[in-house]
């Protein structure tokens, strides 16, 4: 993985096979239009945004906004043609009158530490009768693989709170947009099956959001941090494997998927 920097090493092992399908099955829920105006909050390196620009072709406009540069920077190496903002979810940086058609945040509200303040904030971006999709991870103790992963590192490092997977009652997330003014809320639960070529990446990254998220983690410092990232990463080999499929890894994941109208 050489000396990549992490928003690199994100876009090239994960985006693909863990946020690419989500973003495939939003648009399969809220349908794109030619002549559509779409808003990727909190957008990452991009992929939602990518998969709109790639639906709509010249016939639309797409805005990415994310709050950290770094990842701002891939996503615009990746697709230049994308309009991308640095900005916080809690004050959309939008130009005088600007709405669109659709607003999706995608694996992003769970952060957000003012959840209520990003909501209305995607309820001022969105035009009259306009679309929002929102997602996040169900809890963890619904997805296997990630559970088993996390407990492997609690043995090192104490309980951990993982983000992540915070935010996954759906109607928590329908009360929150529905206290924003949005009607017709509507809520799913979507599973799929993921696929990783190669585990070891995912492992590794996985891990190091997980130390990062610790208290135990957040209080060592870098040298030690390193140390026990891979002190984790060699002992949750066994439960890696006993998701081997092949020469990859496979697991099911679930996700709500949370609509709305403006």
């Amino acid at each position: 993985m050489g000396q990549a920097s992490f928003p690199e090493m994100y876009e090239r092992w994960l985006v693909g096979p863990l946020f690419r399908p989500w973003a495939e099955v939003t648009f399969e829920e809220v349908k794109l239009s030619p002549g559509h105006r779409v808003l990727d909050v909190a957008c990452g390196t991009g992929i939602v945004a990518r998969v709109a620009r790639e639906q709509l072709g010249a016939a639309g406009y797409v805005v990415g906004i994310d709050i950290n540069a770094e990842m701002l920077a891939v996503a615009r190496t990746v697709a230049p043609d994308i309009d991308w903002r640095v900005g916080n979810a809690g004050a959309l940086p939008l130009r005088d009158g600007e709405q669109f058609d659709v607003v999706v945040c995608q694996q992003g509200l769970q952060f957000f530490p003012d959840k209520p303040a990003a909501a209305a904030q995607m309820r001022r971006a969105l035009a009259r009768g306009g679309r929002l999709a929102v997602a996040t991870w169900r809890p963890d103790e619904e997805i296997p693989f990630f559970r088993d992963l996390r407990r492997v590192a609690e043995r090192l490092l104490g309980p951990i709170v993982d983000l992540r997977h915070s935010f996954g009652n759906a109607a928590l997330i329908e009360a929150l947009l529905r206290d924003a003014g949005f009607h017709d809320v509507r809520s799913r639960t979507i599973s799929r099956r993921i696929r990783f070529e190669d585990g070891a990446p995912l492992l590794r990254l996985n891990t190091m959001a997980l130390v990062g998220m610790s208290a135990a983690g957040k209080a060592m410092a870098d040298h030690e941090r390193k140390r026990v990232v891979e002190d984790v990463v060699s002992g949750s080999a066994p439960v890696l494997q006993s998701y081997a499929d092949g020469s990859g890894v496979a697991f099911e994941l679930s996700s709500n998927l949370v609509t709305a109208n403006g």
